[in-house]
């Protein structure tokens, strides 16, 4: 990884990690009542802007990767994993892996 990627992602981490905090001392602070909608409000849109950051690193990361790794920066609009690249890297790694040497077996016929 470059180092202008590596410094942009040091500092989105330090971003994740403070509104991490904002958003732990929110939850806690209501734990057992009921929110008002305006505070339910607040939560979902820090919550959607992890979940946007988390995106945005993942899209500057991708052109430092090798291509057959591309996969593991898609996004995704289901329930996002507790890792930037998921909860199981290594399984994906290994998929990735397995799928480029199937796609290499395949021989296109040349007329």
């Amino acid at each position: 990884m470059s180092p202008s990627i590596r410094s942009q992602e040091v500092k989105l981490q330090r971003i994740l990690k403070l509104l991490a905090a904002g958003i732990t001392a929110v939850t806690r602070t209501a734990d057992g009542v009921d929110l008002p909608e305006e505070l339910q409000d607040a939560l979902a849109l820090l919550c959607n802007t992890q979940f946007e950051i988390n995106n945005y690193r993942k899209s500057i990361i991708k052109p430092a990767l090798n291509p057959k790794f591309a996969g593991l920066c898609r996004t995704s609009s289901i329930q996002p994993p507790n890792l930037l690249f998921g909860d199981n890297l290594p399984k994906q790694v290994k998929d990735l892996d397995e799928e480029a040497k199937a796609i290499g077996m395949i021989k296109v016929p040349t007329t």
